[in-house]
């Protein structure tokens, strides 16, 4: 499958300081890729780096097989994309900002600014100043507008900024269905961790400018922690019960036992017995599973 979206050795400094230091990734076609770093890591200047907004310091880009630059006019048909300020005329209406759009992509379907419209749930604020707008509606007229020509890329910079919770799934569902049903290769920023693990098919985690880490989902569950949290009326008898049973036991910071041994995680049930027996019958039995979250805190270093 060829990449779609390719960066080599991609580089921006603003005098001595590396906003994006050597980043290369790649996203093939139905893929959505989720981006992931703190506020300031370096995805937005990556994001306007794949757009040409701004130039490299030194490697490159390319989308569809074809290098990145202001001056590939021809390579825009093929993308759309929401980054930053998610309308361009604030003074006009939603309709009048789509119908510029429809307009500028040539497109011919008087109809599409409708269709678009209810796909993204804004038709009752067509006739609204976009500047008016809720965020979480002006984020919606963005992705409107970068969806219209159905592009074969989308490159999405922090796309759930001010949507509710329903806003947040109606997004997913649509950016899920674009990419299995249409084979769009979505390429999304985010520092909501939690909700890009629910549908991203692949991440890749920025930290001060530099990629530290690309995995596909299954790796992720892999590599999460998992273990057992077990309490009792007597924890320290527990722990000479466990231990005599090999099990390594380690003691967490609120008291709690904490077993990491593979086959307590997958059968908590013989630890169960193991203590009814032994006098020291459970008040908690948990298998305790690192989120997203946690995950990429640790990978990061830290806490």
């Amino acid at each position: 499958m060829d990449n779609v979206i390719e960066t080599n050795g991609l580089t921006k400094k603003f005098g001595r300081f590396k906003a994006v230091d050597s980043v290369s990734l790649t996203v093939k076609k139905g893929e959505i890729y989720g981006f992931l770093g703190l506020n300031g890591a370096g995805k937005t200047t990556t994001i306007r780096m794949l757009l040409g907004m701004i130039r490299p310091s030194s490697g490159y880009a390319c989308i569809n097989g074809q290098p990145v630059h202001a001056g590939n006019y021809a390579l825009w048909n093929h993308v759309g994309y929401l980054v930053e300020i998610p309308y361009s005329y604030p003074d006009l209406s939603v309709r009048e900002n789509l119908e510029i759009i429809r307009r500028l992509r040539f497109i011919n379907d008087f109809h599409v600014v409708d269709q678009v419209m209810e796909n993204l749930q804004i038709a009752q604020y067509q006739d609204r100043k976009a500047k008016n707008l809720s965020l979480g509606n002006a984020q919606r007229l963005g992705l409107a507008k970068a969806i219209m020509h159905n592009p074969d890329v989308l490159i999405l910079d922090e796309p759930a900024n001010g949507l509710d919770p329903a806003g947040i799934v109606e997004i997913r569902e649509l950016l899920h269905s674009l990419a299995h049903d249409r084979g769009v290769a979505v390429f999304i920023s985010s520092h909501i961790l939690g909700e890009i693990s629910r549908f991203a098919t692949r991440l890749g985690i920025i930290h001060e400018g530099k990629l530290v880490q690309e995995l596909n989902i299954e790796q992720l569950e892999s590599l999460r922690k998992r273990r057992l949290l077990v309490n009792t009326n007597d924890n320290q008898n527990a722990q000479a019960i466990l231990g005599e049973k090999g099990y390594t036991v380690n003691r967490v910071q609120n008291g709690l036992i904490e077993l990491a041994d593979k086959d307590a995680i997958a059968h908590p049930e013989n630890i169960n017995v193991l203590l009814v027996q032994g006098g020291c019958p459970p008040t908690l039995l948990r298998v305790d599973e690192e989120d997203l979250e946690d995950y990429f805190l640790r990978i990061i270093g830290r806490n």
